[in-house]
């Protein structure tokens, strides 16, 4: 039998049940004028946001849709899998159905048997991709089906994937294209570009393909919020991407600003920078989210068991923004507390449908009919996050679990308690990339591994996952994550300078950023305190000499208030833009938003990134797990194939 390309309109068909707009006829289905101004329920609506995100995502969401209309008549869409997550947060399926699209495949090696003529391919330059479509249009051209293609690629298009199309001898048969879709909003102060490839290609490869995709996403948000005066930031990517913006900027030749900028400091930092915060265990509740399921383009597959939803196989799709209300209280709040609130929650639910019984009157009944319907959202969602919550707590009540974060701490304390841990769990055969957390953070606390211990570990993860994995060491000790030890240990001088462990967090009512690790603040944000509280990087100079990368603090001519037309007025608070190269975790935009709270209303953090991270998935980026049949996929232990 013949293996065929399976439509998939997921996420975007979720989109078709959802309920028409306020004021429409029952039954009678959205317009395509109300679906350009609404947006899925599973998007935040950025209603908050201290900068105009939603005009951000209004233009993505009208160039996609002049990428749809570049074809004519019917057509189908063919989706590289990584971008149907992201393309979800922008656009939803009624409104590319709108304009022609009849069906959306998910690209893959199979073969594309449809009967629409005009197919537009969506995807990433990525050269096996391009295979897979000259594959597709061969196949085609085969039985004379006379089709039509266009290709556009997101966010750039390359010339080696032109090569690939030359040498597959379809170049002729294609049209191209580039669909500019780079920082997407997330919530109201997280932008994404998602480059899953990333941090492997920056600090590993040595690509700076994306380096140049955050330069121009930079540039556009500059030509809608105004030209940003300062810019601060740390490491070799960060700096180019700087050199990059001025670059583009002069190129330009744009004439003297007009607008006061409404962001007044952009700091870009790289992730190798400070590689020991993702290495850690992610303690706020959004962080161990991500730990325990993995956060997907902010949503969170949950099974029906999770949910206590008997006979379901279905997963439950949860998006995880400040749409709900709960979600955006309880979302930085170290883990620990979090019992107790949601029981308060709880309460609050009860007490309230109790009031059904006081309601007598017709006043009465009204007033509660009123407070019901939200009454019953906060149910929901009560539900969906007690159940979360005891799922996590079930891993977090583990003695594995304590011992781990015991390893952790002693390690970035300075001490070497974690070391046996580290060798337990080998011996136990633990997935391989949770090994290999545990062993990049000793490495990076203490300089390096002593050389005998060095080749100790390596022997042994060798011995026992598998000797294919030495690719994978080596791409470790080229990025400085697992390397034999070299000279002067200075995690000590960051932990003083830096003041990164603080003793004595109230969990309930903290008054430091460093309750999001339990008393560890992380390397990256007391970088970013420092710069915006001072306004300068002066005064970290042991500190930075010693992180990878120059430092640098740039300025560009912006407009002043007295160039600027009456009516226009100041920003109501300084907003700092802060982008990460390379990726960010969930623990960090905590720390973030709790600095941010803590200004009294006079600064407010946007972070953007290259991708949402944790140390498992940044890890597993630079793993190369080679297919030889003697072991499983990431961290299982080695099978042996009989006959091999």
């Amino acid at each position: 039998s013949v293996s065929v390309c399976v439509c998939v309109c997921a996420p975007f068909l979720e989109s078709m049940d959802e309920a028409p707009p306020a004021g429409a006829a029952p039954g009678v289905a959205s317009t395509s004028e109300d679906r350009k101004k609404t947006v899925p329920p599973w998007v935040a609506t950025l209603q908050n946001a201290v900068i105009n995100l939603q005009a951000l995502r209004e233009h993505s969401r009208e160039e996609i849709v002049k990428v749809v209309d570049s074809m004519r008549g019917k057509k189908v869409l063919v989706l590289d899998p990584k971008l149907s997550g992201p393309l979800g947060l922008v656009a939803e399926f009624p409104l590319l159905r709108d304009h022609g699209v009849e069906r959306i495949f998910r690209l893959s090696a199979d073969p594309l048997n449809v009967d629409t003529k005009n197919i537009l391919y969506l995807v990433r330059p990525r050269m096996d991709l391009m295979k897979m479509i000259s594959d597709q249009i061969h196949a085609h051209e085969e039985r004379q089906m006379g089709k039509e293609y266009s290709i556009f690629f997101v966010p750039r298009r390359t010339m080696i994937c032109e090569r690939v199309l030359e040498e597959e001898g379809v170049y002729g048969e294609v049209s191209l294209g580039e669909y500019h879709l780079d920082l997407i909003p997330f919530d109201e102060d997280i932008l994404s570009l998602e480059l899953e490839g990333s941090f492997r290609e920056c600090f590993l490869d040595g690509d700076h393909t994306s380096l140049h995709y955050m330069a121009r996403a930079l540039m556009k948000l500059q030509s809608m919020f105004g030209i940003i005066p300062n810019i601060k930031g740390k490491g070799n990517c960060s700096r180019l991407v700087c050199d990059m913006i001025l670059r583009m900027r002069k190129e330009m030749g744009t004439p003297d600003p007009t607008t006061v900028p409404e962001i007044e400091t952009l700091i870009i930092l790289d992730r190798d920078v400070d590689l020991v915060t993702p290495m850690l265990t992610q303690l706020t509740y959004e962080g161990l989210i991500d730990e325990v399921f993995r956060i997907q383009n902010t949503n969170v597959e949950i099974d029906p068991a999770v949910l206590n939803k008997e006979g379901g196989t279905k997963k439950h799709k949860e998006p995880l923004n400040s749409n709900s209300k709960l979600f955006a209280e309880i979302r930085d709040l170290n883990f620990s507390v979090l019992g107790p609130l949601l029981h308060k929650r709880a309460n609050y639910v009860q007490d309230n449908y109790k009031l059904r019984h006081e309601a007598q009157t017709i006043p009465q009944i009204h007033d509660f009919m009123k407070m019901f319907g939200s009454l019953q959202q906060e149910h929901k969602q009560l539900h969906i996050h007690i159940s979360l919550a005891e799922r996590i707590q079930a891993v977090t009540r583990t003695n594995l679990f304590h011992r781990r974060l015991e390893a952790e701490q002693g390690l970035i304390g300075g001490s070497d308690d974690g070391v046996e841990f580290i060798e337990e769990c080998i011996n136990r055969q633990e997935p391989l990339v949770k090994v290999l957390r545990l062993l990049c953070l000793y490495s990076l606390t203490h300089n390096g591994v002593k050389p005998k211990s060095f080749d100790f570990f390596r022997r042994e993860i060798l011995q026992t996952y598998g000797y294919e994995w030495i690719f994978t060491l080596n791409n470790l000790e080229k990025l400085g994550l697992f390397k034999r030890s070299e000279g002067k240990n200075h995690w000590n001088l960051f932990k003083k300078s830096l003041r990164l462990l603080v003793e004595d967090i109230d969990e309930n009512n903290p008054t430091d950023c460093s309750y999001v690790y339990s008393g560890y603040a992380p390397l990256s944000v007391r970088l970013i305190q420092h710069v915006v509280k001072t306004g300068s990087w002066r005064g970290l100079d042991d500190v930075l000499k010693l992180l990878p990368g120059p430092h640098f603090d740039e300025t560009q001519s912006v407009a002043t208030p007295a160039s600027v037309a009456e009516g226009e007025q100041q920003p109501r608070s300084k907003v700092v833009l802060v982008l990460f190269v390379g990726g960010v975790t969930y623990t960090e935009l905590s720390a973030l938003r709790f600095i941010g709270k803590n200004e009294d209303g006079q600064r407010d953090f946007v972070v953007a990134t290259s991708r949402l991270v944790n140390g498992t998935t940044l890890l597993e980026s630079v793993m190369e797990p080679i297919e030889n049949g003697l072991t499983t996929a990431f961290g299982g232990p080695a099978e042996r194939v009989p006959g091999k």
